[in-house]
């Protein structure tokens, strides 16, 4: 794919939602943190029904803390793999508390040092919460990416490098929401809606799935 493709995909993203934001719920940095730990292997509505219940009970590292594994879990037990996620959502809180003074880290060293944060959790932290234009590779943005041609790799990381040296810098900050979306709703894993997608003509997919066949 050439560089003024990858343009108009982005152009015709942005059009069409100038503003995108998460679609997980928070009201600070490290409610952010805590929602993307628990989102792994997760839908983002599944998280938001858990922390629904639980950040009005406990919001801060400290309040996290108090409460411990034992308490957390009843609230996150809707979610999948919740008995690792309560520990590890406990352990890193006491880690920020310990080594940070209860703030969220704004590197990535930093944030993949705390216990269930990977490169992807790190990203979309960066992203989200500190603005920093990084972009989170998961599973959407995965499909899209080789789906599209926009920037085919064998694994996540390879994406992510290959995203980071081709998104246009005008771009960047915004780019993890629009592809993220367009993975979700769009451009989805078994019938990719082909014939409402807005960059249909740009993609280089081979076997799109239309009316006409």
């Amino acid at each position: 794919m050439n560089p003024a493709k990858r343009l108009a995909i982005f152009e015709r993203l942005r059009a069409a939602d100038p503003h995108p934001k998460s679609e997980l719920v928070y009201r600070t940095p490290f409610e952010l943190l805590v929602a993307v730990v628990l989102s792994a292997q997760a839908t983002d509505k599944s998280v938001n029904l858990a922390t629904r219940r639980l950040f009005p009970v406990a919001r801060t590292p400290r309040a996290i803390v108090k409460l411990g594994v034992a308490k957390l879990e009843p609230y996150i037990s809707s979610i999948g793999l919740w008995r690792m996620k309560a520990k590890n959502v406990v352990a890193l809180s006491q880690q920020l508390i310990d080594l940070h003074g209860g703030l969220v880290p704004q590197t990535r060293d930093e944030l993949q040092a705390l216990p269930g944060v990977g490169r992807k959790t790190a990203n979309v932290v960066l992203n989200v919460a500190f603005g920093q234009p990084t972009i989170a590779v998961d599973t959407h943005i995965f499909r899209v990416a080789n789906r599209t041609g926009l920037a085919p790799g064998k694994d996540v990381e390879a994406v992510e490098a290959k995203l980071e040296k081709v998104v246009p810098d005008a771009f960047k900050l915004n780019a993890h929401h629009w592809l993220i979306l367009h993975g979700r709703y769009v451009c989805t894993a078994r019938s990719p809606k082909c014939g409402t997608c807005i960059i249909v003509d740009l993609c280089e997919f081979r076997h799109k799935n239309l009316p006409d066949g």
